[in-house]
C-alpha cells in the first residue's frame, strides 16, 4: 500500500501541492518580491532577475528565474571581474537566506520545478558530463529544496550532491518531501552550507565516473 500511495504522489499528488503551495506563497509574500526587487534595482541595476538556461525533468531545458546578487563590473579589456568581486555584501545577504531563490517559485508554478527535488545547479554545456547514474537525477523534477540541500548543500562535492540526488529519486514520497521542508527551513535560518571551502559560489563540475549510491 505505501508503494501504491508513493507512486501516486509521485504521478499526481506533488505535482497539484506545487501548483497550490506556490501560488498561495507567491500571493503571500509579493510585499517581499516588491521590497527585494526594488532594493535589487538600487543596489545592483538592472536587470532585477537573473535568467540562465538549465536542464529539468527528462533533460529538458527550461528558464532559471532568480534575484540578481553580482554586479556586471568589469576590467579594462571588457571581461567580467571575478565572483568574489561582483558579490556585493548585499547579494552575500540575499544568498545566505536564500531570498534570491524566491522567483524559482515561479518555475514552480509554471511546472519546470518543484518545492522538492534534485537542485538545478549546472549549466546546459554540462550535460555530456553526467554519466549514467548521475543523469538519474533527471528522472524527477529540479527542486527549490532538495535532499542534497539539507545534507550539505554546497559545502558537500559533486559526488555526494549526486549520490543524494539519486538517492531522492528512489525514495520520492510525501513523507520525505515533508521531512525536507522541515529540515529546509531550519537550514535556511541556520546560514548553514551556503559555499563550499574554496569557492564563494559553486564549484565547477568537471565530471565524474565514480558511482557512490547502492539501492
Amino acid at each position: 500500500m505505501d508503494t501504491l500511495n508513493d507512486g501516486l504522489y509521485r504521478r499526481f499528488i506533488k505535482r497539484f501541492l506545487d501548483f497550490l503551495l506556490s501560488l498561495l506563497t507567491l500571493i503571500i509574500l509579493s510585499p517581499v518580491f516588491i521590497i527585494i526587487a526594488f532594493l535589487v534595482r538600487t543596489k545592483l541595476g538592472s536587470p532585477i532577475l537573473f535568467k540562465q538556461q538549465r536542464p529539468g525533468l527528462n533533460n529538458q531545458i527550461f528558464t532559471m528565474y532568480k534575484f540578481r546578487t553580482m554586479t556586471d563590473e568589469k576590467d579594462d579589456k571588457g571581461k567580467l571581474l571575478p565572483d568574489n568581486i561582483r558579490l556585493t555584501k548585499f547579494g552575500k545577504f540575499l544568498r545566505s537566506t536564500s531570498l534570491d531563490e524566491l522567483p524559482e517559485l515561479i518555475n514552480i508554478l509554471k511546472g519546470d520545478m518543484s518545492l522538492i527535488g534534485p537542485r538545478p545547479p549546472l549549466l546546459v554545456e554540462y550535460l555530456p558530463l553526467y554519466n549514467e547514474f548521475q543523469r538519474r537525477r533527471h528522472e524527477v523534477r529540479p527542486g527549490l529544496s532538495g535532499w542534497a540541500q539539507v545534507n550539505g548543500r554546497n559545502s558537500i562535492n559533486w559526488e555526494d550532491k549526486f549520490n543524494f540526488d539519486v538517492e531522492y529519486v528512489n525514495k520520492v514520497s510525501f513523507a520525505l518531501d515533508c521531512k525536507i521542508i522541515l529540515l529546509t527551513i531550519k537550514k535556511v535560518f541556520a546560514r548553514e552550507g551556503i559555499h563550499s571551502d574554496n569557492s564563494v559560489t559553486v564549484e565547477p563540475f568537471r565530471g565524474s565516473n565514480r558511482k557512490v549510491y547502492n539501492e
